[in-house]
């Protein structure tokens, strides 16, 4: 058996390599096949990676809190807000917090100059308690300071991307810039952290919540974002469930009404990242699969072509003594390597198709092909030569030998 194999094997190759293009030809279907499912898994799975670092660095003990609304209600002029006041309540009451901060977004203030130059940015109001939850860390300079945050000191820190727009020196510490008409001074530069799905993480400024307060005119009316993060012998959930109840009892809900706030922790971040680039790649690969298919089709019909022009050949192997399952064996395996050839071929241009799109866009992440997907590519490669060679094989196989040798 093992002896037989080893012949059908030899003689599908020569049959292979004495016909190269049209065996190259035949293979084109699965090489553009496996090629763009390839390329699709390797730029998909290498921003899936980019990213699952990116949160992991966040911290998996980081939560973040912010209102929330449902659309309808916001048809109708309602705003759930989250106050001052309910960060104290969470400080005083919850267990288990190390660092717990506010975060004020501008709602006017985002335009900054510096000199001739104007950009536009993220500019957040928040304490020094900031640095720790985020962890943010300096690149020159400080970050901001209790006493910054007691005195609505005009201090901010600036995120690498703010420097570049606006072309101030590489050390822009004690430089002045005009937020919204006001001069802040800056007292820090923090370090690069990229960018996640093609938005900036080093495109904001950062100034003092009390100083945030006061250009917003301390409104009664203030909705901020709480940002902490927990003790290690904290556990996530029971924490939550904390937060829930505090803020439920606090806005007064009932326990038929749903939640006005929103609490997300970086690992549900990442869940619902890998969610939406898990379904790509499922809709993206079956798409271009289907081409797959269509090569399995083209490899069908050029084996029945082979075993018409080899009907005399066929005729020959059986008057001399080959058995049906010797002919049949013979033309699947042609089949398989016809397939496989074309699966490793798609490899290849498939990892280089995704590295020339990956590196073609400005700081996206590098393609990345997960064992998986190379053993999927292969097998789904091996499946449908084997499927769509049975046919012409079993043509020849059941060929007789004397009408093969009759044969014009």
């Amino acid at each position: 058996m093992l002896f037989s194999l080893i012949e059908s094997s030899r003689s599908a190759l020569a049959s292979i390599i004495a016909h190269g293009l049209r065996s190259f030809l035949t293979t084109l279907g699965i090489v553009i096949g496996v090629a763009s499912v390839i390329a699709v898994i390797s730029v998909t799975q290498g921003m899936s990676s980019f990213i699952g670092d990116t949160f992991a660095s966040l911290g998996s003990n980081s939560l973040t809190i912010q209102s929330y609304t449902p659309f309808e209600d916001q048809m109708k002029g309602i705003r759930a807000r989250l106050t001052p006041e309910d960060m104290e309540l969470i400080e005083r009451r919850a267990e288990g917090i190390a660092s717990i901060t506010p975060v004020l977004f501008a709602n006017r203030a985002s335009q900054i100059k510096f000199g001739s130059q104007t950009a536009f940015s993220r500019i957040m109001g928040t304490t020094y308690a900031f640095q720790d939850v985020s962890q943010s860390y300096m690149s020159l300079g400080r970050f901001i300071a209790q006493s910054d945050n007691l005195t609505r000191r005009r201090v901010v820190i600036i995120g690498d991307k703010v420097r570049e727009n606006l072309n101030m020196p590489d050390n822009p510490v004690n430089e002045y810039v005009d937020i919204g008409g006001e001069w802040f001074k800056v007292v820090g530069l923090m370090e690069a952290k990229g960018e996640i799905m093609g938005q900036s993480q080093d495109d904001m400024v950062l100034m003092p919540y009390n100083t945030m307060r006061s250009l917003q005119g301390n409104q009664a009316r203030t909705d901020i974002q709480i940002q902490l993060s927990l003790s290690e012998s904290a556990v996530i959930e029971n924490v939550t469930q904390q937060l829930t109840t505090l803020l439920r009892n606090a806005h007064d809900l009932d326990s038929d009404e749903d939640d006005d706030f929103q609490i997300q922790t970086a690992e549900q971040l990442m869940e619902t990242f890998d969610t939406v680039i898990n379904m790509v790649t499922i809709v993206i690969g079956g798409i271009v699969s289907i081409s797959l298919l269509v090569g399995g089709i083209g490899i069908m019909n050029i084996m029945l072509v082979s075993v018409t022009e080899r009907t005399r050949e066929i005729g020959i192997c059986k008057a001399i003594g080959a058995k049906r399952h010797h002919i049949l064996m013979q033309f699947l395996i042609e089949a398989l390597l016809l397939s496989l050839l074309g699966g490793l071929i798609g490899l290849a241009i498939g990892y280089g198709l995704g590295t020339l799109i990956s590196s073609s866009i400005p700081s996206f992440p590098a393609a990345s092909i997960p064992l998986w997907s190379v053993a999927l590519a292969l097998g789904f490669s091996g499946f449908v030569g084997v499927l769509f060679g049975i046919l012409p094989a079993a043509k020849a196989a059941n060929l007789d030998p004397i009408d093969a040798l009759r044969y014009e």
